[in-house]
């Protein structure tokens, strides 16, 4: 489908922003923006909840995009959470109100996706994407990292540092000392130390600074006489000494200091000075290019299929050497049984019907670990490895869906709630189970509905009968949905009706 215009929210540890903008070609152009200064991880206790107050403030910032969002296609908005709500033990059950309160579904993405996504937003703003850079990102409660190419990431990482978690720790009450700005600086500075030789190895030959931290002190050092152009080594200290000699960032009578960035510069400018001693820079730039807009960029990538969730699982699929025909077969067989239950599954854009081809050309990826239960293998790999272009909700959709293609069903039943999810793992089950055989021998047509009363399936009687194993297994699978109260009822018409 083509849409005029998309949207992107991000639900950030500091701010949550919305974005719209207009594709004209392949270039996206920006119509509005809205921002809410939730301060999200403030509301992180030590117990790693999240509180009433910063819980409340999230929902009537979403009520608010909502009522932009308006009218927009489901297709064309995307949400997206970070370091936050990656870490919140309650963020499951904040996340179904504040779905409520936008109106669209919110992925929680995993920090080495953010990094991709914030990396995808820059380069589309650099003036010479041809140079190797090196791109930081210091947000409400995480860093991400990213060394970079043209729109080609080369390296990725994100660290759980970020201007409000670093100035609840070490600036409390909004005290700055040249104590708390030392032992600020030096545990980012251990942090960093985990990534910095490697991206050294790696190279590059500019930093760029992007979203609120980046935008905010080069702001106070230009518009302050203390840089020319960008962040500098030097600026970055002489704002540091004047921090420290004010003793609270509310203090400061600096011009560009907005009131909504007071709370958190403390912390934002030990991250950065950090950055800066240990990657040895001597400047920066900064890039208006952010993740939200990196998001809008991903989303229209999708639109023109060129889909990075189809080039992750085509790498995942090499890096695990999943037999590719027997994928091709079983994904093949799933998706016919699917269109079945769901007609509109025929759009090639239907996300139920690519959770299932996905999952079905990854169902095997466990067999490299071991071939015992290699399903739960293939699960664990799913639920928990890197994959760019999807949420974490995708990848646990599809662990689930994996794990259930065989043996015990009672095993994912906690777990799996939703019907259309039974639906595709029904569906991956049977193709699975008609092409035990590994090979391109004639299956027999299969019919499939899916009532009040469960699943029921008609197979080639004759066929059946000269298979006695897949009629074994059959009956098998009759036991196993049934011992979930879902009814399985297999009927043997004649041939001919099939």
């Amino acid at each position: 489908m083509d849409y005029e215009q998309i949207a992107a929210v991000d639900l950030g540890s500091n701010s949550f922003r919305l974005q719209v903008g207009r594709i004209v070609g392949n270039q996206i152009y920006p119509l509005d923006g809205l921002k809410e200064p939730v301060r999200l991880a403030a509301g992180l206790t030590p117990g790693k909840t999240l509180d009433g107050p910063s819980q409340l403030r999230g929902l009537e910032a979403l009520a608010r995009f909502g009522e932009r969002l308006r009218g927009f296609d489901g297709g064309a908005v995307r949400a997206v959470a970070t370091n936050t709500l990656r870490v919140a033990k309650n963020g499951p059950q904040f996340l179904v109100e504040a779905e409520a309160a936008l109106g669209f579904p919110i992925e929680v993405i995993a920090g080495r996706e953010e990094a991709r996504l914030i990396y995808l937003g820059v380069a589309h703003t650099l003036p010479n994407p041809r140079m190797q850079q090196l791109v930081v990102d210091i947000g409400g409660g995480s860093t991400e990292f990213i060394i970079g190419r043209n729109i080609r990431p080369l390296r990725l990482e994100s660290l759980y540092m970020g201007c409000v978690s670093y100035t609840l720790r070490f600036f409390p009450a909004g005290r700055v000392d040249k104590k708390g700005m030392k032992e600020a600086e030096l545990a980012a500075r251990a942090e960093l130390q985990t990534i910095v030789q490697a991206y050294r190895d790696t190279g590059w030959e500019e930093a760029v600074g992007s979203s609120g931290t980046a935008k905010a002190i080069v702001d106070l050092l230009e518009l302050n006489g203390l840089s020319e152009a960008g962040i500098t080594r030097d600026g970055l200290e002489g704002l540091r000494q004047m921090l420290i000699r004010a003793g609270d960032a509310g203090k400061l009578v600096l011009q560009g200091l907005r009131p909504d960035r007071v709370p958190v510069l403390p912390g934002g400018l030990a991250i950065m000075s950090a950055v800066f001693k240990e990657f040895g820079l001597e400047r920066m730039t900064f890039s208006e290019g952010a993740l939200r807009l990196g998001v809008l960029y991903d989303l229209l990538g999708r639109y023109h299929h060129d889909d990075l969730r189809e080039a992750t699982v085509g790498n995942t699929m090499e890096r695990y050497e999943v037999d590719r025909q027997q994928a091709a077969r079983v994904s093949q067989t799933a998706l016919e049984l699917f269109q079945q239950l769901v007609p509109e599954a025929s759009d090639a854009e239907h996300p139920d019907r690519q959770c299932l081809i996905w999952a079905a050309r990854l169902h095997e990826i466990g067999i490299s670990v071991a071939h015992s239960s290699y399903h739960k293998h293939s699960a664990y790999i799913l639920a928990n490895a890197d994959m760019p272009g999807f949420s974490k909700r995708d990848q646990g959709r599809m662990a689930r869906v994996v794990l259930a293609h065989r043996g015990k069903l009672e095993r994912v039943s906690p777990m799996t709630r939703e019907e259309r999810d039974w639906q595709l793992i029904f569906c991956l089950r049977l193709a699975a189970l008609l092409h035990r055989a590994r090979d391109d021998a004639p299956r027999p047509a299969v019919e499939v509905g899916f009532g009040e009363k469960g699943f029921h399936l008609a197979v080639d009687p004759e066929w059946l009968q000269a298979a006695p194993l897949t009629a074994a297994a059959l009956a098998e699978e009759g036991h196993q949905w049934e011992a979930l109260g879902i009814g399985f009822r297999l009927r043997r018409p004649k041939a001919a009706k099939l």
